[in-house]
């Protein structure tokens, strides 16, 4: 079910340089919402920016087991963003979601890999605290962040916080954890010991070369992909994707997505 309603501002908090968390409310009814899956947030009662913006649910906010909220993760890389920025508690949002096809949850998960890029980290927090709900066993578990630096390193202790006790990091410019590329230890960890399956989203070289791995290995992949969408539910058709097979008929992220197996996406 998707809801839209008048959400109020819990916190606005800034998580690093340029990056933020924004806890705000939601029907109990998000309960029910999938990690991958998105909501579109826009400024009641303003014209400027005109159309809502998408944004990855990066956690359920609950309390006596109650879903009463949502959290955000986002960087301000236009005006959309940098007004939300200046958001506080108490401050009024239009909120439209759960919106979207999320990850696949299997109802025993094995052994698992979780790949994130720069913001691209913000739906998989919200998937490895599910698949942990879901039985997932730690030590069988792996999770990769990339950034181009140390200050795109992201929710490095959220993974932490559920359990997980293998994270590999890596910088473009070597700046923290290993200089290289995130699927560089990837790669190594697939040889080691092959993955049930990997999780990925980040930035579209990244889900292209983790796709690749997946695919030269024989490994099951969903990626997340990062598009524009001007609306979220398939009316305006400006989020279209390229499919692999050519059928003559794009995907659309906001229908079809934002997560696909990554073997029917041509990136």
């Amino acid at each position: 079910m998707i809801f839209q309603q008048k959400s109020v501002v819990l916190w606005n908090t800034m998580e690093c340089s340029g990056y933020y968390r924004l806890g705000i409310t939601c029907d109990a009814g998000y309960s029910a919402a999938r990690p991958g899956q998105f909501v579109m947030v826009r400024f009641p009662g303003q014209l400027s920016p005109l159309l809502r913006r998408p944004f990855s649910i990066h956690r359920l906010v609950r309390t006596d087991g109650r879903t009463e909220g949502i959290e955000l993760l986002y960087k301000v890389v236009g005006r959309g963003t940098e007004m939300l920025s200046l958001c506080r508690k108490g401050d009024g949002l239009d909120l439209l979601g759960p919106l979207g096809n999320g990850f696949t949850i299997p109802d025993h998960p094995g052994r698992i890999f979780i790949v994130a890029g720069g913001i691209g980290v913000a739906p998989m927090f919200f998937l490895t605290s599910v698949l942990r709900e879901q039985g997932l066993d730690p030590a069988r578990a792996v999770v990769f962040i990339g950034g181009r630096s140390k200050d795109d390193l992201l929710c490095m202790n959220d993974f932490f916080s559920v359990g997980m006790q293998t994270v590999h990091i890596t910088t473009d410019d070597g700046s923290a954890g290993e200089k290289d590329r995130v699927t560089g230890p990837l790669e190594r960890a697939i040889r080691e010991a092959r993955p049930d399956m990997i999780y990925a989203c980040g930035p579209t070289p990244m889900l292209k070369a983790t796709a690749r791995l997946a695919e030269d290995y024989g490994v099951p992949c969903e990626i997340s992909i990062e598009t524009l969408m001007a609306c979220g539910m398939g009316a305006c058709l400006g989020c279209a994707v390229r499919p692999k097979k050519q059928t003559g008929k794009y995907l659309h992220a906001c229908l079809d997505g934002p997560v696909f197996d990554a073997r029917t996406l041509q990136l």
